[in-house]
């Protein structure tokens, strides 16, 4: 299940625990450009107005439903017509049509996004890119995790943890790459459910052809939360490498909360608002041998490890990530 996901159903929960009736509505949508617009004008019909006192939105394009009382917590927008526009990503070719259409779609999203009484967002990384494309303020509320209590420290044990999707965007070759390299007797676990059978196919003949199946676990399942927590409880640290992230993740999050630090890149976007070089993890460059070495680094300094990892779960404070504040602000 994707953070989109939880996001939506752990906000309902705490807001029916504050007293409120909350009804949760999943609308279809395919990822298709040829259909994106028609699609937006379908959401633009719907008519919620006399059906609740207020609509919270979260991703596009529910964000085009009209509302009078509409709030906006906004988890991303369609990257390819945005920032990645000039990438691999761009969903359309970049000759007259396509940009007649990014215009359309860009000029769509600031109207809606517009009608809003309050737009939040997940990440300082997604407010900037919203300010910069639609110029739209917004104010950032971070996406606390729904029960952070069960996660709870334990030993510094041998292996680094990464719990993700097992996708290219999340980066696990960059993590087996880095076993490649490390001096030490460190471990890697690798946990989580592949989008993609080539690359997860990818995955496991990187480690067989490397002869790293003694020193790498890839756990290819969904790890339930229960789970979860008590493999990172006994993790040396989190890797978490994904490339350009709209937010910090929620992996950052259950790391800090287990009093782990965070391992990750300096391209990895809205992780590096929460992880802090040498404070509260290790930020390295997106490279098997730098990686490595931070591996070695922690698995050395067991003292480090755990210094790093306090100060993750301070860091959590720091920024006030609690459902508190959240339901607060959403209810405003």
């Amino acid at each position: 299940m994707e953070g989109a996901v939880f996001i939506v159903e752990w906000l309902a929960q705490k807001l029916i625990e504050h007293g409120q009736q909350v009804d949760t509505v999943w609308l279809p949508f395919a990822d298709n450009p040829d259909t994106t617009l028609r699609q937006m004008l379908a959401y633009r019909m719907i008519d919620l107005a006399g059906r609740a006192d207020k609509l919270v939105a979260f991703r596009p394009p529910a964000h085009v439903i009209r509302h009078p009382n509409k709030t906006l917590w906004l988890i991303h927008q369609f990257r390819g017509f945005y920032d990645l526009w000039d990438t691999s990503d761009r969903p359309v070719a970049d000759d007259a049509r396509g940009r007649a259409f990014r215009r359309r779609l860009i000029a769509a999203d600031t109207r809606a996004i517009g009608e809003a009484r309050n737009v939040f967002t997940n990440s300082r990384v997604v407010s900037a890119r919203l300010k910069q494309f639609n110029n739209i303020d917004s104010q950032v509320l971070y996406p606390p995790i729904y029960c952070p209590e069960r996660f709870r420290p334990g030993e510094y044990g041998d292996e680094i943890v990464c719990i993700s999707r097992i996708t290219e965007h999340k980066r696990q070759h960059l993590l087996i790459e880095a076993m490649r390299h490390v001096k030490s007797r460190v471990k890697l676990r690798l946990c989580g459910v592949s989008g993609s059978a080539s690359y997860y196919r990818r995955l496991i003949k990187s480690i067989v052809a490397h002869s790293l199946r003694g020193s790498i676990t890839l756990d290819h399942r969904w790890v339930a939360e229960e789970d979860k927590a008590n493999i990172i409880s006994q993790a040396l640290a989190i890797a978490y490498v994904p490339f350009d992230e709209d937010s910090y993740g929620y992996p950052c999050l259950e790391a800090a909360h287990a009093e782990k630090a965070v391992i990750t890149t300096v391209d990895s976007g809205g992780v590096l608002e929460f992880v802090q070089d040498r404070r509260s993890g290790m930020i390295c460059d997106p490279e098997p041998e730098a990686l490595a070495s931070c591996f070695d680094a922690l698995y050395n300094d067991r003292y480090t490890a755990k210094r790093l990892g306090i100060a993750a779960r301070q860091r959590v404070d720091e920024l006030q990530i609690s459902w508190a504040p959240v339901v607060e602000k959403i209810l405003a």
